[in-house]
């Protein structure tokens, strides 16, 4: 292999909580590429290790304008992941860097991640669950619990993680209905889906599961307003975005039993604090951001993400480009 003086692209991972980079090492090599990787904690950090990258890839660090406008030679710019609230991406565009993704990641776990929720909230599994292991041997604790079939499953985004949740929760008899002004009824009858306005969706659900990216349109998309107008006996899935929902209502919503419960995988701060008052709810269940996770997921996502890298680098179309209008003064 090369030394480095003679690699022809040098990559920089900006942060990550992964332990090895053999993977995406190994995709790189291939358009001998070097690969560096820093845990770059503030926008100085960012500035400092990028400025003369060819590429990068990122988890959570902030890509501003400001740090896009510093780099010197980059073409692209991935994202281990599929949202990319945490890059600007119009800045990216003006400076004819390409953005690309891995929009393809764990969209099976997160599908089932969010059913697995909503059907651990409906059978009051955690609930019985706690209740046996603190010596209550009483099913009528968990009353009323419903049957699944013929009931609503509500989905507000219909992506791709929303159309697997719409073809499975229909094998156990659920009629589901989405919200998504971007796609058309057509797409959705497709999935046997109803499409609806959020207010009626919300009215007639027993279910709503939230997939949406985060941005100036989505956040707190489900505040008092929306959680008043949901049944009583009805339940919130969220495993997108933690600022998607207001958490302060949501808290009345399930103190005061506006809603019968709720299942999370992000909130608005992660991880959250011991003391946080929802933690203390027994009508909500609360995982630690872990719908992502498999091992073949993570896999898939630093092949992936590399990939993305390696292929704008080379003078080819990127698999997942986000701002198409850069590619001709980039490949």
């Amino acid at each position: 292999m090369s030394n480095k003086k003679d690699y022809k692209f040098k990559v920089v991972i900006t942060d990550a909580d992964f332990k090895d980079f053999d993977i995406e090492r190994k995709e790189l090599e291939k358009i001998n590429a070097s690969l560096s990787v820093c845990q770059c904690k503030s926008e100085d950090e960012l500035i400092e290790a990028t400025k003369d990258a060819d590429g990068l890839i990122v988890q959570y660090a902030n890509m501003n304008r400001n740090v896009i406008k510093s780099l010197k030679k980059c073409k692209v710019i991935a994202r281990y992941g599929i949202g990319v609230d945490t890059l600007d991406v119009q800045a990216a565009t003006e400076h004819n860097i390409c953005i690309v993704n891995v929009q393809e990641y764990c969209l099976d776990e997160v599908s089932n991640h969010a059913i697995t929720l909503a059907l651990a909230c409906m059978r009051k599994v955690v609930l019985l669950n706690n209740a046996v292991k603190n010596g209550i041997w009483d099913f009528k604790i968990a009353i009323p619990i419903f049957r699944l079939k013929n009931r609503k499953f509500g989905l507000v985004g219909f992506g791709n993680i929303a159309k697997k949740v719409a073809r499975k929760v229909q094998a156990f008899g659920f009629s589901v209905l989405a919200y998504d002004p971007y796609i058309s009824s057509s797409v959705m009858i497709e999935y046997n889906v109803k499409k609806m306005e959020l207010e009626d969706l919300l009215r007639e659900s027993d279910v709503i599961s939230l997939h949406l990216p985060l941005n100036e349109n989505t956040k707190y998309i489900i505040s008092k307003k929306e959680l008043k107008l949901m049944k009583e006996t009805s339940f919130l899935i969220n495993t997108s975005r933690g600022y998607l929902i207001n958490q302060e209502d949501l808290y009345n919503a399930l103190n005061e039993k506006w809603i019968a419960g709720a299942g999370l995988d992000v909130l608005e701060e992660i991880p959250t604090n011991s003391d946080d008052k929802l933690l203390k709810l027994d009508n909500l269940i609360i995982t630690p951001h872990a719908a992502f996770y498999s091992e073949e997921s993570l896999r898939d996502l630093k092949r992936i993400a590399a990939l993305g890298v390696a292929q704008v680098l080379k003078g080819e179309t990127p698999a997942f480009l986000l701002n198409k209008e850069v590619l001709e003064k980039t490949v």
